[in-house]
């Protein structure tokens, strides 16, 4: 929680409230099921919370913005970021019925009124969102054909709409073939810790007519 606190110093007292539960609420889960990896756990606020809110350092959503996280496993990056952002709202999806009981069962016990968390496909989706974020699915042209869809025309926020993929290791081939319409932060720029050296933020605009 510390690290957290470290890097987002002007949490509300609810904020961190919710991130503090974070920590008992997925030990109770992880425990029935294996939501997050057992040797990572100890560094859940390290590896899944903070690297999440990459993308809070990256962009403040503005207020009545829409989310979409495809592929949320069990609940990242949304969670943190409905935590950070409570008047935006957020859409979790993920393929695997389990994961989704845990999304919504730790939403509830925050208290979180801002996340819809569903069980599905990304191609079932029809919805249209402002960004799509994903903590690396799959490869990203893959994951482009999948979500582009989704992508509102409408701008509302401070950059345009798009995808945010946090991915780690040589990004390169996958970002290629988007050209100029890709930019690709360091998230060691934001964070000091070992773990983010090697860890992207990538911002992929979608554009619409």
């Amino acid at each position: 929680m510390d690290i957290v606190i470290k890097y987002f110093p002007k949490l509300t007292p609810e904020q961190m409230l919710q991130f503090s539960l974070l920590e008992p609420l997925y030990a109770e889960w992880n425990a029935q099921i294996n939501v997050i990896s057992r040797k990572d756990f100890g560094s859940l606020y390290e590896k899944h919370v903070l690297h999440s809110l990459a993308i809070a350092k990256f962009i403040r959503f503005s207020p009545g913005a829409k989310i979409l996280d495809v592929g949320t496993g069990g609940g990242f990056p949304g969670i943190p970021l409905a935590i950070m952002f409570p008047e935006v709202q957020f859409h979790l999806v993920d393929s695997i019925g389990k994961k989704i009981k845990v999304v919504n069962s730790i939403t509830q016990s925050l208290g979180l009124k801002n996340i819809l968390a569903e069980q599905k496909r990304a191609e079932q989706l029809t919805g249209q969102y402002d960004f799509v974020v994903s903590r690396a699915v799959t490869g990203l042209p893959e994951f482009v054909s999948w979500t582009k869809k989704n992508i509102s025309a409408k701008q509302k926020n401070a950059i345009p709409n798009g995808i945010l993929y946090l991915k780690g290791g040589d990004i390169q081939p996958e970002i290629f073939p988007f050209g100029k319409n890709v930019f690709v932060q360091d998230i060691s720029d934001y964070f000091d810790e070992e773990f983010f050296k090697t860890k992207k933020l990538v911002h992929l605009i979608i554009q619409k007519r």
